[in-house]
Formats: structure tokens, C-alpha cells, sequence
């Protein structure tokens, strides 16, 4: 990749054990997407377009102010994470939220700190957004909540949410001020009439 990016970019500092490295983060749409889609092969396999979540956000784009992309201290992409607008599908109509994920780092640079980097960018351009006017969406992943608590995700709030495939409902994790004023049951789709 080259060429500036010009903009707030966040960095992040990941620790690898034997010293610490600089990440530099920058704007996913700044990436030729034939690379983000090399990583998330590497990440979860080639046949990861199988998984429930990408029928979730089945023909949504992903929202470029909250997608990012990892380069290691030679420049190279190592990690990837995007967010899509969904909705809960309710009786009452489409509730919208974000979906986040994949998170995505290549298989020889996990453990190093660069999952949890693309995260906290995702989270302080959220909260970005939210300062400047932005609609304050919950967020909704598919993930360990021993991981993504650290960002006050957690299945209390999404027990009567499904899911259009097979899933874990403790897996089903989301968090945000919003969620006080969600409806306890539904069905997660793509936002209907955006995509």
C-alpha cells in the first residue's frame, strides 16, 4: 500500500513479549480489497463466508468510518476489522444496530496485541461519531465474551435475539446505551432498505 492517509489516524502500540512494536492503524477503505479479503482467508479459512454472520449482514457495505486495517512495523497488512448496519427484524418494524466483526489478524501475528488495537479504534471512532451528532447505534457481534467484555460486550440484553443460522446464544454479544431501549426479541438481518 502506498499513497497518505490523510485524517485522524489512530495508532496503537501492541506488545509481542520481546518488546514492544508500533501498529500503525489506518482507514480500511485506504486497503485494495483483494488484500482484506487475503486476510480474512488466512484468518478463518476460505470457507468462512458460510457462517451466520455474513448472512446477517448479507448485502450490506461495510460503514468506513468505523472499519480499520492494522500495518505491522514493515508496512505490512496483518489485521482487519469491519462493521456493518443491521437491524433486529421486530413485530413492531427494523431496529438498527452495528455489527462488528470480523476481526480479523493473520494467524503468525495473533497474541500480539493487534485484535485488541482494531477494537479500541473501532470504539473511540464510535464514540467519535456519537460526540459529533451521530446516531448512537448498539453493537452486536458474534464472539467470546471473555474477550469482547473489555468493551462491555455481553449476552444480557440479546437472549430473545435470533440469529438467520446456526449460532451459540451466549456467543451473541452486544453492548451500547441504546440496548435499554431495544425490544427483547427479534431477528438480526441486514437493514432493510439500505443496502
Amino acid at each position: 500500500m502506498t499513497g497518505t492517509v490523510t485524517g485522524a489516524t489512530p495508532d496503537a502500540t501492541t506488545g509481542s513479549g520481546a518488546g514492544d512494536r508500533t501498529a500503525t492503524l489506518i482507514p480500511l477503505e485506504a486497503v485494495d480489497p483483494a488484500m482484506i479479503e487475503a486476510v480474512l482467508d488466512r484468518a478463518f479459512g476460505a470457507d468462512r463466508h458460510a457462517r451466520t454472520a455474513y448472512r446477517i449482514r448479507e448485502g450490506m457495505p461495510w460503514l468506513p468510518a468505523l472499519s480499520f486495517a492494522a500495518l505491522d512495523e514493515d508496512d505490512l497488512l496483518v489485521g482487519t476489522i469491519q462493521c456493518w448496519p443491521i437491524a433486529l427484524q421486530t413485530k413492531q418494524g427494523q431496529v438498527p444496530l452495528v455489527m462488528v466483526g470480523p476481526v480479523a489478524v493473520v494467524p503468525e501475528r495473533q497474541g500480539e496485541g493487534y485484535g485488541v488495537g482494531l477494537m479500541s479504534a473501532m470504539i473511540a471512532a464510535d464514540a467519535q461519531l456519537a460526540a459529533d451528532g451521530g446516531a448512537a447505534l448498539a453493537q452486536v457481534l458474534i464472539g467470546d465474551a471473555d474477550y469482547y467484555g473489555r468493551w462491555g460486550f455481553s449476552a444480557a440484553m440479546t437472549g430473545g435475539w435470533r440469529c438467520p443460522g446456526p449460532y451459540e446464544p451466549h456467543r451473541l454479544l452486544a453492548r451500547g446505551a441504546a440496548l435499554a431501549a431495544m425490544p427483547a426479541e427479534g431477528m438480526l438481518g441486514p437493514w432493510e432498505g439500505l443496502g
